[in-house]
């Protein structure tokens, strides 16, 4: 049994949990589309990046603390939207939003949630962020706005890279579902999961909570995968996003954008910040990692909005460079998935933990004291990915 005290790094938090998730969701979890070139360049490609040393620099007194979107944060990290996170662990969403809580960072709740938007805020005290499809159905994208208000939801994050599903070869192979269909192949696979099917056993929340109960005619999962794979529009354009800001009001976070061109139209809608992503990986193979793609869309637009990041972040290490490229904030989903399946909300905090500690011992090491006074000048070779 590994003791939670012992995990030192987000890959100890990985091991444990493909070893306490079922295969199909820790699969869905943790790969890519097509080849998955993409989902694991934004890993590697971080570790191209080296750090300069420095020495004799008074580093007493640190500060992780900054604001993202106005927001303030106690390290330049959010969690990001992941769908079926409850699958990962029972009640997953609501260990999340209550770790990150009382961390002091913000938490994003997918519309592919297991628990729903109702569920987040009767278990938290500060609001949270909800992230948003752009679908077919738009009086039901009007009801969700609608609840994230009612929610005191403090941000809308609008995800721009779904208007079609890349090809994930480990979901088709391992025939995802929620829940898991009682094939021979699952129910072997479940009986090796006595934590996992315990904690299921304990809580309601198996199903699609956003949506299941709240579109007509979705009253069962078996309902509701045809809807889901009609809804995502194809016919997604920068009009959608000027609807949907002025329908929600309140700070706008626009993800997916990986294009300097596509970042200056982001700016033109008056968002809050965009997020360079492709998706960790799992739409467009072949695209570059994000952590390559950041500095190009942060020197286009980095004086008229908030550029973050996210895609491949496993260490504190990580998000300093992200830092220094030019992001703002970044966000991390499979490092809380991990954490998550392996361990719970304890989990998550240890996780969040190791990530604070990390980037504050790194940016010692380079010299600096506040991460808010990050720059390109930590790092050997700046200008590697332009």
């Amino acid at each position: 049994m590994t003791e939670l005290s012992k995990i030192t790094c987000i890959e100890d938090f990985r091991v444990v949990a493909k070893r306490r998730v079922p295969r199909m969701f820790y699969d869905y979890a943790d790969s890519g589309s097509w080849t998955e070139g993409t989902y694991r360049s934004n890993e590697t490609d971080f570790q191209k990046l080296k750090f300069r040393q420095r020495v004799a620099v008074d580093i007493e007194k640190r500060s992780l603390r900054t604001t993202m979107a106005g927001i303030d944060v106690a390290m330049p990290v959010a969690i990001a939207p992941t769908g079926l996170t409850g699958m990962q662990h029972a009640d997953g969403e609501i260990l999340g939003a209550k770790a990150a809580e009382k961390f002091g960072i913000p938490f994003t709740l997918s519309t592919m949630s297991i628990c729903s938007i109702e569920d987040i805020a009767a278990h938290t005290s500060r609001p949270f962020w909800f992230q948003l499809y752009v679908m077919r159905d738009k009086g039901f994208m009007e009801r969700l706005i609608n609840r994230a208000k009612a929610a005191n939801c403090s941000a809308l994050v609008v995800t721009l890279d779904l208007q079609v599903m890349g090809q994930r070869n480990k979901d088709i192979k391992n025939g995802l579902s929620t829940p898991p269909k009682p094939t021979l192949a699952n129910l072997l696979n479940l009986l090796t999961k006595p934590r996992w099917c315990l904690g299921m056993a304990g809580t309601k929340r198996r199903e699609f909570g956003n949506i299941v109960g709240h579109v007509e005619g979705i009253s069962d999962t078996s309902s509701l995968a045809s809807w889901t794979n009609e809804q995502f529009d194809p016919r997604l354009n920068w009009n959608d996003i000027e609807w949907i800001k002025k329908l929600w009001g309140g700070k706008l976070i626009l993800k997916g954008i990986m294009d300097a061109e596509d970042a200056r139209h982001a700016v033109d809608t008056g968002a809050d910040a965009i997020v360079v992503s492709n998706h960790g990986g799992r739409q467009l193979d072949g695209a570059p990692s994000s952590i390559a793609a950041l500095p190009r869309i942060a020197q286009a637009v980095g004086k008229d909005i908030e550029v973050w990041m996210d895609g491949g972040i496993r260490s504190g290490q990580d998000v300093l460079r992200a830092i220094a490229l030019g992001a703002k904030g970044t966000l991390i989903g499979r490092s809380f998935l991990y954490a998550l399946g392996a361990f719970g909300e304890a989990g998550v905090t240890r996780g969040l933990e190791l990530i604070a500690n990390e980037l504050d011992v790194t940016m010692a090491f380079c010299g600096r004291t506040a991460i808010k006074d990050v720059d390109r000048g930590i790092l050997l070779e700046p200008d590697l990915f332009g």
